[in-house]
């Protein structure tokens, strides 16, 4: 009897979903895959390398102790969601009700996810700014939308406010609005987010605002919520996590905030997305909700002494770049090194000098527009940014 042959799936392309050949796999995930093949010091993925704080990971295990181990409500554990109302109101001046404006997700990527597949039909406009973090055109994608580009200016990455005009049609149906801004580090001021508001209400749009790094600002940056901008409130989405903020980036808690008929559709596709967020971490998630004022002024600290070390080191080499706001990132000017593509770039970098960075062309839409850029992460503790200093003094032989 002749055995069977199975051919793997992977083989058989004609059985894969059309809208899958339109993105790839990440390229900031695979380059932390690059770092760890050429052990290479990790300035890619926006994980911190340090740990979050003591009394967070006590929280975390007290709560598997206390058996919270099984589902919570699917739309999130009632302490957690009432914990994100409170440091909501007393960090932006918004009331939420907890019942039905409040979804807990498996971080802010499922998040946006569960967003989009709500309010999304095939045909729809999403308005992204570009550069913009690579997950958004997958989202919007996978949401069966249409992505809708509309280039920053690269002198300081501000918004072009006739070239978003001018990208606002009867077609269009949200916005995706990042602010403190992955990968640039802009922080949209209020006259940026004025344009935003004026348009989304001129033409019946939908503000769906990604600040997962709200609390990571320098120089007397303020974070301004978009539901707290006039006519806003009842077609803003919120979303948030508590990955940076708390450097806790593989416990994958996020939540989204809006009001009651888009909190209805999304929490219905949530559902049978991952029916909860996992339990234990959402308890342990109120405490880190409830860290006094002195925790964020520590963290911004924190971050300012980093990008201080990682702009000067940049500086050293010769790296040009735009200083960052918020955030903790820096897309630094790469194109004198004369590679043919910043792909080529960071794997030569990675292999030869031994720092794994972001190539830029994965956060353009036409790729070409990104062969100058790589995105240079520095959620890094001390040791691993001093590290990275001595080794891309190497560079200063290249450019």
């Amino acid at each position: 009897m002749t055995a069977t042959t199975i051919t793997p799936i992977i083989d058989r392309p004609q059985w894969a979903a059309e809208k899958t050949h339109h993105f790839g796999e990440s390229v900031i995930r695979e380059m932390s895959r690059v770092a760890a093949r050429y052990k290479a010091t990790n300035l890619a993925q926006g994980l911190p390398d340090f740990p979050c704080p003591d009394d967070l990971k006590d929280e975390a295990c007290k709560a598997i102790q206390d058996n919270i181990n099984q589902y919570s409500f699917t739309w999130g554990d009632t302490k957690f969601r009432e914990a994100i109302v409170e440091k909501t109101q007393r960090t932006q001046g918004l009331t939420y009700d907890i019942d039905t404006e409040v979804t807990v997700t498996c971080g802010a990527a499922e998040a946006l996810n569960a967003t989009l597949m709500a309010l999304i039909n095939p045909g729809d406009e999403v308005i992204i700014l570009e550069p913009f973090y690579e997950n958004y055109i997958p989202n919007v994608i996978l949401a069966g939308g249409t992505p809708k580009f509309v280039k920053l200016n690269p002198s300081d990455w501000s918004i072009d406010a006739e070239a978003l005009s001018a990208a606002f049609t009867d077609k269009t149906k949200a916005i995706l609005l990042n602010s403190p801004h992955n990968p640039t580090g802009r922080v949209f001021n209020q006259d940026d987010l004025n344009t935003i508001a004026s348009l989304c209400q001129q033409y019946n749009v939908v503000c769906i605002t990604d600040e997962i790094y709200e609390h990571i600002l320098y120089d007397n940056a303020e974070h301004v919520c978009m539901a707290r901008l006039e006519g806003m409130r009842e077609r803003t989405v919120v979303i948030n996590a508590l990955s940076k903020t708390y450097s806790i980036t593989g416990w994958r808690v996020g939540y989204v905030l809006a009001p009651p008929p888009i909190t209805h559709v999304i929490r219905k596709i949530h559902d049978f997305l991952t029916v909860c967020a996992p339990a234990p971490f959402q308890r342990a998630g109120v405490h880190a909700l409830n860290l006094p004022e002195s925790y964020y002024t520590h963290l911004n600290e924190l971050y300012a002494d980093k990008r201080t070390r990682i702009m000067q080191t940049l500086n050293e080499v010769g790296i040009p770049f735009v200083e960052p706001k918020g955030a903790y990132y820096i897309l630094g000017d790469i194109s004198k090194y004369g590679h043919a593509t910043d792909t080529e770039f960071c794997h030569w970098l990675a292999k030869e000098i031994g720092v794994a960075m972001v190539p830029g062309s994965g956060f353009f839409s036409n790729p070409e527009d990104g062969y100058g850029y790589a995105r240079i992460c520095y959620s890094k503790s001390s040791e691993t940014l001093s590290k990275a200093h001595d080794q891309l003094l190497a560079l200063k032989q290249h450019g």
